[in-house]
């Protein structure tokens, strides 16, 4: 049976990712300081902890993927029409003869990354928020979709 001061400690260590909308990395600092901190006293908080960095990890991961598709697909279908000089040039970024058919295969898996990526952000929200609630009544949560980093 885990006491309310572990309770509050593992469900502390799931809100603490929120800290990325404050401060930058937070999402990985605080939880990590928490779990190193209290993971030798308790199994509760040690398994929380781990649960909440292994989910972190794993958004950055689907995150960097997602960026890695429809970055260059944006780069690519935005300078394609531009040639070297007049970029160089400053002549400005004006997209002449820009035809939507000939990339619609590239720029459609673009918007379909660059939405993965905006839903990936919006269901970590969430489920930081379900962690949180269910670690606070004493029940062991597991992240969907987690690459287990921390074992």
């Amino acid at each position: 049976m885990e006491t309310a001061s572990e309770k509050n400690i593992a469900t502390f260590t799931h809100l603490s990712t929120l800290s990325q909308y404050i401060i930058p990395f937070g999402n990985y600092i605080f939880p990590i300081l928490i779990w190193t901190s209290k993971k030798d006293q308790s199994e509760f908080v040690d398994h929380h902890g781990k649960q909440a960095i292994n989910f972190q990890l794993s958004i950055l991961i689907y995150s960097l993927v997602m960026a890695a598709i429809a970055l260059p697909i944006l780069i690519f279908t935005v300078f394609n029409n531009m040639t070297f000089d007049e970029f160089y040039h400053n002549q400005g970024l004006v997209m002449r003869d820009f035809n939507f058919e000939n990339h619609i295969g590239l720029i459609t898996v673009g918007i379909i990354a660059a939405l993965a990526f905006v839903g990936f952000k919006i269901a970590e929200f969430f489920l930081i928020i379900i962690a949180a609630v269910k670690t606070s009544n004493g029940e062991k949560y597991q992240y969907p979709f987690t690459i287990p980093f921390i074992k």
